[in-house]
């Protein structure tokens, strides 16, 4: 007996109505990315019911692992609340690639994402909803610098000028005209979002500029004033990398495709480690040893090996730290242990990579090479080498 897939699907639906006939069909997910936000869970959930009212909504805490128990807040409210649900995430990091996660795992045919903090007002939710299911409309997004909206509340007029320029440098790195493309409050159709969230970055912070630079059929966009609000409890998700971070969005937009963002970063911070270890050098050798340690059993080429290793250490230092903070950050490193086992496995991996430079490069000018195209092949293929070991056994991935 054949049965189609449409015979399965109507049988699906009417074992659904059959335990639960009165049962409204989801119409809206929330997906709301936490980081130490436990205090605001339960305040928000009240807050979504009441804008909600008459809609069949549910709520996605997409949470990266937070000391603070969010979590455990977010799960203990499910209990008695079904329309709430928690993703905790091991291991992973970043606004975007968390909304990005809320996102596909929804069932509902329309999304939200927004913040836990109470920064972003639920009541604009319905009318966004409204202006996604007429069909008029793509994708609905609330803008702190439309005609209507305000950022006073905020209190952070240096935020505030930071943002206008990010969004001037998006709307032209992009093609975007929005008055907010770094708005964090947008709406879309979850079938919008499936069909390109392979090519989606999830680099940085800013999601709704991943989704307007990706998608490749233009979106038609409802725009809805902000009154943007204080943070009620908590802290700030956006460290001191979150400039860093909107930049590393635009690069994987524009160049991601040509050079890997990841290895872009690796690859910049080693360039920076050269002029570092060329500056520890002339400090040694100029400011720490000075002419009196070339003497007696101090000959001038030990001297110069010494002072040469110590400024390859700082180096190494400098770019260890640098690629926990900024490259990895996603993955970083917290805590003595951990990272001082990090800095020793970078270690070993960044003289394994010497080794691929200068071996590569004697045997590219042993076979006849110029020197010149020798020695840069030996960097290229180390630099390759170094990225692909630290990135798995320093900072556990690819």
């Amino acid at each position: 007996m054949n049965i189609s897939t449409s015979d399965l699907a109507q049988a699906a639906d009417a074992a659904v109505q059959a335990v639960s006939p009165q049962a409204k069909p989801l119409e809206l997910a929330v997906v709301l990315p936490t980081y130490n936000e436990r205090k605001n869970i339960a305040t928000m959930i009240e807050r979504l019911d009441k804008a909600l009212a008459g809609i069949a909504w549910e709520a996605i805490y997409v949470d990266d692992n937070s000391p603070d128990g969010t979590s455990d807040e977010a799960r203990r409210l499910s209990l008695i609340d079904p329309r709430v649900r928690c993703i905790q995430r091991i291991g992973r990091r970043g606004l975007a690639s968390a909304a990005i996660e809320g996102m596909c795992s929804t069932a509902a045919p329309v999304v939200a994402v927004m913040d836990a903090d109470h920064q972003h007002d639920p009541a604009l939710l319905p009318g966004m909803l409204r202006s996604i299911t007429s069909g008029e409309y793509d994708l609905a997004y609330a803008s702190r610098f439309a005609e209507g909206a305000s950022t006073e509340a905020w209190g952070r007029p240096d935020r505030v000028k930071a943002s206008g320029l990010a969004n001037r440098i998006a709307n032209k790195v992009t093609g975007v005209e929005l008055t907010d493309p770094m708005s964090g409050f947008f709406m879309l159709r979850t079938q919008t979002l499936r069909a390109d969230a392979h090519r989606l970055s999830g680099v940085g912070f800013k999601i709704l500029l991943d989704i307007l630079a990706t998608v490749e059929t233009p979106l038609r966009v409802k725009e809805f004033p902000l009154n943007f609000a204080a943070r009620a409890e908590g802290e700030s998700k956006l460290d001191q990398t979150v400039v860093f971070e909107f930049l590393v969005g635009l690069y994987d937009k524009w160049l991601g495709r040509i050079i890997p963002t990841r290895f872009a970063l690796f690859g910049t911070v080693g360039a920076m480690g050269v002029v570092v270890q060329l500056a520890a050098l002339w400090v040694m050798l100029h400011l720490v040893f000075g002419e009196r340690f070339v003497m007696g059993n101090w000959s001038e080429s030990m001297t110069f090996n010494i002072a040469n290793t110590i400024a390859a250490m700082v180096a190494m230092t400098f770019n260890f730290v640098l690629n926990n903070e900024l490259t990895y950050s996603d993955k970083r490193l917290r805590g003595f242990g951990p990272v001082m086992r990090g800095w020793a496995q970078f270690a070993i991996t960044c003289s394994l990579g010497l080794l691929t430079n200068v071996g590569s490069a004697a045997l590219l000018k042993n076979i006849g090479m110029h020197s010149g195209v020798a020695v840069i092949t030996g960097i290229v293929l180390g630099s390759v080498f170094n990225f692909a070991l630290s990135s798995k056994f320093v900072w556990g991935k690819y």
